[in-house]
């Protein structure tokens, strides 16, 4: 949709579609959920630069909303390595593959460019697993960083753990067995992108609306007349007021836990709109940034804390799925993201850690899982503080993913 639709149209629709999903496949709720991110990114976008327009470039510090179509969008790419798989599953009932290279084919992932597709597969394959079973589960890892399996120890470990995960899954059959796998990563990936636009989507969406009618909007406006369900005032001006405080620690502060023992985490979302506008009026480029850097921790901590923990790590298994925790432990040394012409990579930053248990023969990225709050999140801290040396790069955002396996698998 064009950037010019009238305000609060596209997240509308979004909202909508998310309360009934089932009607939309995951990709389509992916490419709305992305489209409604860029929407919010340029209007939060234009609050602070107030000479950025609709498909421009800015060189102020990039909000959160200009991160988030980024993320959005790497969840497609992902549900697409699960199109992928299923179309290798759903070949395979008809005629199994004779090798690995013509399951692999089926679907296009020969050749030089899917190397490291193919090189997983081998090794599933040499642990036993059935070709198409080994080419389904390779071409889940289509869209991610390939090159960390350059280091034959991500390589062994990362198959280690895919067959571990197959010998684990519901189902007697092997391609049964395969498609849970897909279905757990496909439903994951859906599911957190469906819960954190719907909360901080839908805050960013309230937010721009109160203050276009608001007339001079102030950070103290914000703090004593703006509201969001769950948030509580007296907490949002304690974290605004934390924040205007430490902007410039360094580290910048990010164990809110810590710093702030019983706070509903909503309140956080309320303080971060409320640092934006203070932002917007610092004196000087510096502190503007600063504050933009605050606020964008306080509204990705609501984020992964609350939207996206759940989801990744819930309470209880569904029994057609594997464990969610152990399949984002297995994917999380490739993980990667294109923030515009801006890549982090989940094993850069694992790398440039201290190694986590001083034995040579693990590699660092897998040391660390996606799954775990903690991991995730100063995986996500490294990758702010990566952009905002480049903050022009994200504002080169991502076009709508198509699937080209939906006709196949009746989409």
């Amino acid at each position: 949709m064009p950037l010019g639709l009238p305000r609060a149209l596209l997240v509308a629709s979004v909202l909508l579609a998310s309360m009934s999903h089932a009607q939309t496949t995951p990709l389509e709720d992916n490419n709305r959920i992305t489209a409604g991110y860029i929407e919010l990114a340029y209007e939060v976008g234009g609050l602070l630069d107030p000479t950025l327009t609709p498909g421009g470039t800015s060189a102020v510090r990039p909000n959160w909303f200009v991160f988030a179509p980024h993320a959005s969008r790497t969840g497609g790419e992902g549900l697409l390595g699960a199109s992928l798989a299923r179309s290798v599953i759903r070949a395979a009932r008809g005629q199994p593959s004779l090798s690995l290279l013509q399951a692999l084919g089926r679907v296009g992932l020969t050749g030089t460019l899917h190397q490291s597709v193919q090189q997983l597969g081998l090794q599933l394959v040499l642990s036993g697993l059935p070709f198409d079973v080994a080419a389904s589960l390779a071409s889940l890892t289509t869209a991610l960083n390939g090159a960390a399996l350059l280091d034959a120890r991500t390589l062994l470990t990362t198959t280690a753990r895919f067959a571990a995960l197959y010998a684990s899954a519901p189902g007697v059959l092997p391609l049964d067995k395969a498609e849970r796998i897909v279905d757990t990563l496909e439903r994951t990936l859906n599911e957190s992108n469906l819960a954190i636009f719907t909360d901080i989507g839908g805050s960013g969406r309230l937010y721009m609306d109160w203050r276009a009618g608001a007339g001079v909007v102030t950070p103290e406006r914000v703090l004593t007349e703006f509201t969001l369900v769950d948030a509580v005032p007296t907490q949002s001006r304690q974290a605004y007021d934390y924040a205007l405080a430490h902007a410039f620690d360094t580290p910048r502060p990010f164990e809110f836990d810590t710093l702030f023992p019983g706070m509903h985490w909503k309140s956080l979302l309320v303080a971060a709109f409320a640092l934006y506008e203070e932002a917007r009026l610092a004196p000087t480029p510096a502190a503007r940034d600063a504050l933009i850097a605050m606020g964008n921790n306080y509204i990705a901590w609501r984020e992964q804390h609350d939207m996206a923990q759940p989801v990744f790590s819930p309470a209880v298994q569904r029994p057609d799925e594997v464990s969610r925790v152990e399949l984002l432990r297995a994917i999380t040394p490739l993980l990667s993201t294109d923030f515009g012409t801006m890549t982090w990579t989940y094993a850069d930053f694992a790398y440039s850690q201290p190694d986590r248990d001083g034995n040579p023969l693990t590699s660092p990225p897998t040391e660390y899982n996606w799954a775990l709050f903690w991991d995730r999140w100063t995986g996500i801290l490294f990758a702010f503080d990566a952009a905002y040396l480049q903050p022009t790069a994200l504002w080169v955002m991502p076009e709508p993913l198509v699937d080209p396996t939906a006709a196949a698998n009746g989409g």
